[in-house]
């Protein structure tokens, strides 16, 4: 019976860790909490990455990651399936408004 416990334990764990690795960590939403979670981040990684988010605004690509000091290219590849940037909504250009002309009266 305990080796049926264990099998079974075994497998829900197994399937818990795909479930998480799933779905990949915007880089535009997570908390330093949840950036710790990638491979070769640590706290002060995490710390620059929400910084640079802070100060130049969303990530507009995963590579765009790379742009973020102690953070390489070789880092973003290792990590590349576990990211995402999400929906990057982009700001309306305001529409031309034409001023008609005024109507003069005869």
């Amino acid at each position: 019976m305990n080796f049926l416990k264990t099998v079974l334990l075994s497998v829900l764990f197994a399937f818990a860790g795909v479930a998480a690795a799933a779905t990949p960590i915007n880089l535009n939403s997570a908390s330093v909490e949840q950036l710790v979670e990638l491979n070769g981040i640590g706290p002060a990684k995490a710390q620059a990455i929400v910084a640079y988010r802070q100060e130049h605004g969303p990530f507009k690509s995963i590579e765009q990651l790379a742009n973020v000091k102690g953070i390489g290219l070789k880092l973003v590849e290792k990590n590349r399936e576990a990211m995402s940037v999400g929906v990057v909504k982009a700001t309306p250009a305001s529409p031309a408004v034409a001023k008609a002309a005024p109507v003069s009266k005869l």
